[in-house]
């Protein structure tokens, strides 16, 4: 089968978004699937084009065995709205042209910005293929829910388009049940729904004993290491987490916290640490994926958090599943779908999102030596559940079945 994917986050990239496609057209190519992606010049979430490459009208290369088109886009940081929408809205029309000219059976676009999947879903009508839409994010929902716009006339006509997109699509791939019940709500038939969740890549995420020369060079010895991993972007809440760590400064000195990436609230962050003179938080810049290993061995507790907010309890954050194949218990800000999954598993301890009691509790909680050890074996059996070549294999299968019908 040949199989066009569409989508603007790509190695060497190292975001959600970015990861799961890559991980999953590895494993497609592994079982002999013809893949192509086109994506554009890597730049996120700076807006800085990576060392090494251009953002040239038209480039390729190949990536373990993926033939990768890299298209124009205007590129900005993420952050501002007008502005992403010209960086989505451009790659979408570039993404469209380009994929005029590959030769596929079934075409996939996957979000968060739904341009791409416009780019899809045209691509799918002048070329007479099908087309499959993969909702990582509920989107334009997410944007009212951070924040970023209020409902308004644009965001009714996005309401409007995203669902004639679930509409025209052949099938819709999710990433959470919440996504499926959600779409299923605003009368698309759920038989067109499958739900495949995010996961892990059991070969590169392993549990290890922690690289003690980064932990020197960070000052973290003799710490018990929280560390949020990924975008300091506005959905994620973490001017809370810095307000609610100053005080454990002094009850808890044993405690410090890594903030490892960029992002749109980065440079408001640090400037919140420098004006709480925060003593126990350390921040890093983004790191490649394999370096992003090292970091997780230095941590004890995963901290992932978002803000308080109903959109969000329908998202499961990915590196959920990356900490627990590192055998890392998880400290959870966020209620829902993915709080079912922590305990359920037992793999960590809940707080309420941006209710500092709380998370003083679960402190409390998850660095309490038994607490931790049952936290460290639920996380061996979440991952079981969660391997990404798994998932990948399954999603493979739906696909064919989608090019057979």
């Amino acid at each position: 089968m040949k199989l066009l994917f569409l989508t603007d986050n790509f190695p060497p990239e190292v975001n959600a978004p970015a990861n799961r496609t890559y991980e999953h057209c590895k494993e497609w190519v592994k079982s002999g699937v013809d893949v192509t992606v086109i994506t554009c010049a890597p730049n996120f979430p700076k807006g800085e084009v990576y060392p090494g490459y251009k953002n040239r009208l038209y480039q390729t290369e190949t990536i373990d065995g993926i033939k990768v088109i890299r298209v124009w886009s205007y590129i900005t940081a993420n952050e501002g709205f007008v502005k992403r929408i010209l960086d989505y809205i451009s790659f979408a029309v570039m993404a469209f042209f380009a994929g005029l000219f590959v030769r596929t059976d079934l075409i996939v676009a996957t979000s968060p910005q739904f341009f791409t999947a416009v780019a899809g879903r045209y691509l799918s009508f002048f070329k007479g293929k099908k087309w499959v839409f993969e909702v990582r994010d509920l989107w334009p929902e997410s944007i009212i829910a951070v924040g970023a716009m209020k409902r308004n006339r644009a965001i009714r006509f996005f309401e409007w388009l995203e669902k004639r997109l679930y509409k025209s699509a052949d099938h819709i791939i999710v990433v959470t049940d919440t996504f499926k019940k959600k779409i299923s709500d605003r009368g698309i038939e759920p038989e067109k729904i499958s739900v495949f969740k995010n996961g892990a890549n059991l070969e590169l995420f392993k549990p290890q004993g922690k690289k003690l020369e980064l932990e020197r060079k960070l000052k973290l010895e003799n710490k018990t290491v929280f560390a949020y991993i990924g975008t300091h972007g506005m959905a994620h809440g973490l001017s809370f987490i810095l307000d609610s760590i100053k005080p454990l400064e002094e009850t808890h000195p044993e405690l410090a916290f890594l903030f490892i990436g960029d992002g749109a609230e980065k440079k408001n962050l640090l400037q919140q640490a420098r004006d709480l003179e925060l003593k126990n938080a350390v921040f890093v810049d983004s790191v490649s994926k394999k370096e992003v290993v090292d970091y997780l061995s230095v941590m004890d507790v995963a901290l992932v958090n978002l803000r308080k907010s109903d959109t969000f309890k329908t998202v499961i954050p990915s590196k959920i599943f990356e900490a627990a194949a590192m055998e890392k218990p998880i400290l959870l800000g966020l209620e829902g779908e993915t709080k079912g999954i922590i305990e359920s598993y037992n793999a960590g301890v809940c707080f309420r999102p941006e209710d500092q009691n709380s998370f003083y509790e679960a402190i409390t909680s998850i660095t309490n030596k038994e607490k931790y050890q049952a936290n460290l074996q639920g996380s061996k059996r979440l991952v079981q559940d969660f391997d990404r070549s798994k998932i990948a294999a399954n999603i493979l299968e739906c696909l064919e079945e989608v090019k057979r019908k």
